[in-house]
């Protein structure tokens, strides 16, 4: 059984399609890329495969089970995602944050107990901020404060992590740590990570699979030496570009000819 599986998927934004039909399987845990330019669908796909919104027509399935037949609980229990940046309102430690998600895993009016505290400081140390432990999240620069919100979304111990742009705060030290970890946690804990990224190269250096989309459709899916060709960046992004083969791991590499 697939554990996501879109079919025919459509929303739209009052009168304006942003997904338009697109139709996906990922089959066991895997690394997935989703690019494309602004406005292409992208966290809107993200927030349908998440249930945040549910497609006018099509069906988001999860492990077979349409996402309208799942509780926000099983939802939480399986699929965690980090948004792109999360406004800082509240004045909360940034280990409270991350500790935020093991509330699907506590029973009604249950409290966190020493396990959860076990598992939320595991994951700032996974992500390098167990320094931040008793800082406040609004005190955090933007990149101490998605390195948070990541460590709280693997608190939730998913299935399934859903990554919107969560590497354009981190600097490059943190950026690769962390797609070494995701790595890690895809091959050690069948972990199915679906990435949007800007950033094609680092797609391609780190997705086994890259779905491309353009207006809304589903332009190409497959490897990185499928998808990432200088005739589909043309035609999608429209710029031209050259496309060889990165020296050290022989994934596709993108270079703006200007």
């Amino acid at each position: 059984m697939s554990i996501l599986c879109a079919q025919n998927l459509t929303f739209r934004y009052t009168d304006k399609t942003v997904v338009d039909d697109v139709s996906f399987t990922v089959d066991g845990a895997r690394l997935v890329a989703v690019i494309g330019p602004n406005g292409s669908g992208k966290t809107t796909l993200l927030k349908l495969i998440n249930a945040t919104l549910y497609p006018d027509a099509g069906r988001m399935l999860i492990e077979g089970r349409d996402t309208r037949e799942w509780s926000r609980s099983e939802i939480a229990r399986t699929v965690a995602i980090v948004p792109q940046e999360s406004p800082a309102i509240f004045p909360f430690f940034a280990e409270e944050i991350v500790l935020m998600g093991r509330f699907s895993r506590l029973g009604p009016l249950t409290f966190e107990g020493k396990a959860d505290y076990r598992i939320a400081r595991e994951a700032m140390a996974q992500t390098d901020c167990l320094s931040f432990v008793h800082r406040r999240f609004n005190e955090l620069s933007a990149g101490e404060r998605q390195r948070v919100l990541i460590a709280r979304a693997l608190a939730q111990e998913p299935k399934i992590l859903l990554l919107d742009e969560s590497t354009v705060f981190l600097d490059l030290k943190h950026q690769a740590q962390f797609l070494t970890l995701l790595g890690r946690l895809n091959r050690e804990q069948n972990l199915t990570v679906i990435f949007v990224t800007h950033d094609i190269n680092l797609a391609a250096q780190n997705a086994e699979v890259i779905l491309l989309l353009e207006n809304g459709k589903k332009y190409a899916i497959g490897t990185p030496a499928e998808v990432i060709t200088a005739r589909n960046i043309k035609e999608v992004y429209d710029v031209e570009v050259s496309v060889d083969q990165n020296p050290h791991n022989g994934s596709p590499r993108v270079t703006l000819l200007t």
